[in-house]
């Protein structure tokens, strides 16, 4: 199976005040960081040479993956002083990856992608990009792709535009080649640029391949609880939550004080919880962590804003 590049060096604004903490792809989704879950389907589907890129908060993610091996494939990095985004990103990390070919996949999202179905796609069609798409039923939601019939990218279709779109999943096949012409290390280079100047040098050269796909989005704090609810309501059953802990997500090292109850919340790593305080639909953090943030206010040693 051809290798993989997982995006994770972007700054996930949207996901602050989550991402002053850890690195997107570092936040736990079910007790486990979600680039491991990432890593997990693309060992499932004989993928064992992967690459992160690397910029924001690295050590979140690197103490947590070493080099790979306690998850069965061959983890390295590539370092970015600047984040370069999703063009300039496998632009740089290209070079580390063995063959023209590898998967491009995003850090902040899982889907369950039928990975031998979409890389046939790509090598019979002899594109440049392959993009793993499902009909795009949330258009006030997100952008989507526009295709022809047959699956060749005609442009992009902006969010809130009703017309009818692809959407993109977040794992995609792509060449070296697709690259070549994305000014090394120049920041926010992005496909959205890309992918509609390979479209108009050479139509077709960028498809869509339809693919069943289930799809959990960690773009915002919100969308973050409810994928973690979503799939903890689908595993097996786990050990029950703390007294007075519902509907809440708890990372590492969170100490709930007695009569504590918490409905609804994110609490961040070492956060201790005070006695008797009650809290609903909030984020909550040790305000020693990170300076605080527009919306967060400070509580003792907590830093605290709504979901």
């Amino acid at each position: 199976m051809i290798p993989a590049l997982i995006l994770t060096a972007g700054l996930a604004t949207r996901l602050r005040p989550l991402s002053l903490v850890r690195a997107k792809a570092a936040i736990p989704v079910g007790g486990r960081p979600l680039v491991s879950l990432i890593i997990e389907r693309l060992k499932a589907a004989g993928v064992t040479d992967i690459v992160l890129n690397l910029h924001h908060l690295p050590h979140t993610i690197t103490s947590q993956l070493g080099d790979g091996r306690h998850l069965g494939v061959r983890l390295r990095y590539s370092w970015e002083g600047v984040v370069l985004g999703s063009a300039g990103g496998p632009k740089r990390a290209a070079p580390l990856l063995d063959g023209p070919t590898f998967l491009l996949v995003n850090g902040d999202t899982l889907a369950s992608v039928d990975i031998g179905q979409l890389v046939a796609s790509h090598r019979a069609s002899g594109a440049l990009v392959t993009l793993a798409v499902m009909p795009n039923q949330e258009p006030h939601k997100y952008g989507g792709l526009a295709a022809t019939p047959d699956g060749a990218m005609t442009g992009i279709v902006k969010r809130g535009d009703t017309t009818p779109s692809q959407h993109f999943v977040g794992i995609q096949v792509v060449e070296a080649e697709a690259f070549r012409a994305v000014p090394p290390d120049v920041p926010w280079e992005s496909v959205a640029t890309l992918y509609p100047v390979l479209i108009a040098a050479k139509p077709g050269s960028v498809r869509t391949c339809t693919v069943a796909s289930e799809f959990h989005d960690i773009g915002t704090p919100r969308d973050y609880l409810e994928t973690c609810l979503r799939l903890a309501g689908a595993a097996a059953p786990r050990d029950a939550a703390p007294a007075g802990v519902s509907e809440s997500v708890l990372w590492d090292d969170v100490s709930i004080g007695a009569g504590a109850t918490l409905t609804r919340c994110v609490v961040t790593d070492g956060a201790t919880i005070p006695a008797g305080s009650v809290w609903s639909n909030q984020i909550i953090r040790l305000a020693a962590s990170a300076p605080l943030s527009a919306g967060e206010a400070r509580i003792g040693q907590l830093a605290v804003s709504s979901l």
